[in-house]
């Protein structure tokens, strides 16, 4: 099972719009470096629902887009990383290499309410099925734009 990392969105603040960036470094346990849940400052945090990294695919945001014509492809869906040709439901129990980080599945990432009141009406039910999933750093490292990922 192969893929790629097709682009990179953090923020620093829950709320903020997020910006494409050219390369992440994750921390264990953590997240990614600078980014709004690993810095405790997501809106999800006061709830104690707390991604350190969230993937999805590039695949589901073309359908959103082209099927349902909502803008998502600048960091609407609110997730960290982009991924092409890999199918994220089958990391499932898995852990896998994403550039020099490796990663392990946590859970599905449903949408929420608030992603559509920082966006526009209909993401939360755009993204339904299509909401990507949350992964946990257990190693450490770099991650951008053209890294592989591969399930272990």
């Amino acid at each position: 099972m192969k893929g790629t990392v097709e682009e990179i969105f953090t923020t620093s603040e829950g709320s903020k719009d997020m910006e494409s960036v050219e390369e992440i470094r994750t921390i264990r346990d953590r997240g990614i470096e600078g980014d709004r849940y690993c810095e405790g400052t997501g809106f999800w945090t006061q709830y104690g629902d707390v991604c350190q990294i969230t993937l999805i695919s590039g695949e589901d945001l073309d359908h959103i887009e082209t099927e349902l014509g909502l803008n998502i492809k600048k960091g609407e869906h609110r997730r960290n990383i982009i991924t092409r040709g890999i199918d994220l439901g089958n990391l499932r129990r898995k852990r896998f290499r994403v550039g020099e980080a490796l990663l392990e599945y946590d859970r599905p990432r449903p949408p929420c309410k608030h992603v559509q009141d920082i966006t526009e009406a209909g993401m939360t039910r755009a993204l339904r099925n299509r909401g990507g999933i949350c992964a946990r750093v257990v190693e450490a490292g770099k991650i951008k734009p053209g890294d592989a990922i591969e399930a272990e």
